[in-house]
């Protein structure tokens, strides 16, 4: 049973904040300098990521940046500002629409709040497996998805995988009925508060750096992130428990500033959309590498991994989620040809 029945609500969209003009005066101090220090023979493209140096996605933007100075004889060149070393994901955005940022990795999660259409692609449950996941992105509907960024400013470069999120708990979840008044932190979006919600549980939002201690102290029973997270933050010590329901697989998208985009050549438009495909092929071997060594840290401390026998149980409860996105035709038909491009 469910603690809350959350009301239906339209498609999860948020307006541009009122404080872009200050976002975009403390980046633009921020790469002054460096933009008047860089020789006028190459065009400098700043380029934006929250992760550490050592991440996969800033890993896979560096073989990019080595790949278009390489193909373009160093006509161009990436300046790869890492560890939000220029804001936050949803500054970033703002600032890369405006052309303070030439080249951005975000999540699909908060950019999904200016371009509905890739909330699609967060809907719980809509890729049955890692396999589908991959023919959807790298065919038409991926672009498609893509191209509707362009009436806000952006051009998507492609796609950089961020794994399945699961739950983690305290107690083990192997049904729905398991959530039932659980407090399980997730982001603040309504779609996630939703999910959980639906599922029975009791969506607690926070910072991601309040979870290990919450879990510790009882604040929240569970939490719910891709493998290399759970493991990375330590979580595991916490929330023993690892539920293998792949809710979501929320991919990162890269993405350029359209004006930026416009003032390219088409020669350096095609080196750019190669280069940004090898990043993203060079991403999932990474991403795998990753995940592997991480399961066997968690093996280590004997966390118990939990593949639920009805995973159709979980998908049925927040089937309610789908229903305003199928009220409209464009959505309604991008999903059901994702579902269709899962079947044998």
């Amino acid at each position: 049973m469910r603690t809350s029945t959350p009301a239906q609500s339209p498609i999860y969209v948020t307006p541009v904040s009122s404080r872009i003009k200050r976002i975009i005066l403390a980046i633009w101090g921020v790469l002054l300098f460096s933009i008047a220090s860089q020789a006028s023979a190459a065009t400098v493209l700043r380029v934006a990521d929250t992760q550490p140096a050592d991440y996969p996605t800033v890993i896979a933007l560096e073989h990019m940046a080595e790949r278009i100075a390489e193909l373009t004889d160093g006509e161009l060149l990436l300046k790869i500002h890492p560890a939000r070393q220029l804001g936050e994901e949803k500054d970033t955005i703002l600032a890369t629409i405006f052309g303070a940022i030439d080249i951005n990795r975000v999540s699909s999660a908060p950019l999904g709040t200016m371009v509905p259409e890739l909330q699609i692609l967060g809907l719980p449950y809509l890729f049955k497996n890692e396999a589908h996941f991959y023919r959807v992105l790298d065919g038409d509907i991926g672009e498609e998805i893509l191209a509707f960024m362009r009436p806000h400013g952006l051009v998507g470069l492609g796609y950089l995988t961020a794994g399945a999120r699961s739950f983690y708990s305290t107690r083990p979840i192997r049904t729905p009925a398991d959530l039932a008044g659980m407090k399980v932190r997730v982001q603040n979006t309504d779609l996630y508060l939703d999910m959980v919600r639906y599922l029975g549980g009791n969506a607690t939002p926070m910072s991601f750096g309040q979870v290990y201690e919450s879990l510790v102290t009882g604040v929240i029973d569970a939490a719910e992130n891709n493998w290399p997270s759970y493991v990375a933050t330590r979580h595991f010590e916490a929330a023993r428990y690892y539920t293998l329901d792949r809710h979501t697989m929320v991919p990162e998208v890269l993405m350029m500033s359209l004006d930026r985009w416009n003032s390219l050549t088409d020669s350096q438009q095609a080196i750019i959309k190669k280069a940004a495909r090898e990043a993203e092929l060079l991403m999932r071997k990474l991403w795998a590498e990753r995940v592997e060594d991480v399961k066997r840290t968690a093996a280590n401390a004997r966390v118990e991994v939990i593949e639920p026998a009805d995973l159709q149980a979980f998908a049925d409860a927040v089937m309610p989620l789908y229903a305003p996105f199928k009220e409209n035709p464009v959505y309604a038909d991008l999903i059901a040809r994702i579902r269709r491009a899962g079947e044998p």
